[in-house]
């Protein structure tokens, strides 16, 4: 290893910038993971620049009892919320769904670490980009990685392209439609039914009935997930705090093997690869020079220099 700051192979406690946009979009519920909740549906999530219309679109997974229901525009996001949490009996659906016949899936989402999900639409990831959109917003895909299913490069990623979607329509509701089928459709269903692209939440509802069915649930679903998850125990569910994520960070040289960051490390293979799943091969890339995240040691004081500039890599 070299071209590490403080000298060859020695490792940097990294603390994450904090972001205003990122506690915003965060914010938007999808802390309740969107992906993770179209997957307990049964629904194939992908994020989509352009999908098809007619037949050849995802087939109806629920029957839809229950019909578009008028509704007034909203207030102001309750208390806890970013975002508007909209009565509709979709979400009241969903949540009565996942204290039922989809508990034992919902309860393995509350825990959920998995970050390589892969669809049959070729999406990937916690976020399940597909590659044209991952390159988009800067997410390397080839040979040694994928960074799709890097958690933190990928979750900075999706909330670009969130924050991206909501300047487009003026929604986090349509935002989070534009994700799951793309943008253009819901441009084209918006300009088709509502005479404009920007609309409010409310209007999700009022252009629920032209979107592709597996769409037609993704804002329900989130909700009725942020619900429970921001309440478990008044819905019956019982979540242990999950340990913060805590990790170091090494700059290894082109082509590293795993076994050597590891052994240098003090740590194992195993552990680099829980830290790194967008590792595909048993070294670093041989391009370029990457960071690799290491198990934290609990000895590794945090420097002062971090706590005053936040994200700077400084040497121990």
């Amino acid at each position: 290893m070299s071209d590490m700051p403080g000298g060859p192979g020695r490792l940097t406690p990294v603390l994450l910038p904090r972001r205003p946009w990122i506690r915003a979009a965060v914010g938007l519920s999808f802390v309740a993971g969107l992906a993770g909740v179209a997957l307990i549906a049964g629904i194939e999530h992908y994020v989509a620049m352009e999908t098809v219309d007619g037949p050849e679109a995802a087939p109806l997974l629920e029957e839809w009892p229950i019909p578009v229901v008028p509704i007034e525009e909203p207030p102001a996001p309750p208390a806890g919320w970013d975002i508007s949490n909209i009565d509709h009996p979709r979400v009241e659906f969903w949540i009565r769904r996942f204290q039922t016949d989809k508990r034992d899936k919902f309860e393995g989402f509350l825990k959920r670490k998995e970050t390589r999900a892969y669809s049959r639409a070729h999406a990937s990831g916690l976020w399940q980009f597909i590659r044209g959109t991952a390159a988009r917003y800067g997410l390397d895909i080839n040979r040694a990685v994928d960074e799709r299913n890097d958690p933190v490069k990928a979750t900075a990623a999706a909330l670009r392209y969130l924050e991206d979607l909501h300047r487009e329509f003026g929604s986090w509701y349509l935002a989070a439609a534009a994700y799951n089928t793309g943008e253009r459709r819901i441009a084209r269903i918006m300009r088709t039914t509502m005479g404009r692209v920007r609309g409010t939440d409310v209007d999700y509802y009022r252009i629920w009935n032209r979107l592709p069915a597996e769409t037609r649930d993704y804002v329900p679903l989130m909700i009725a997930a942020a619900r429970i998850a921001k309440d478990p125990e008044r819905y019956g569910f019982r979540v242990d705090a999950l340990e913060p994520w805590r990790f170091e960070q090494v700059v290894a040289s082109p082509g590293t093997p795993l076994e050597v960051l590891a052994r240098r490390a003090g740590t194992t293979v195993a552990a680099i690869r829980l830290l790194n799943p967008h590792l595909k091969l048993d070294r670093t890339r041989a391009d370029r020079a990457m960071a690799v995240r290491v198990p934290a040691r609990p000895s590794a004081p945090v420097p002062a220099a971090l706590a005053q500039r936040p994200g700077t890599l400084v040497a121990d």
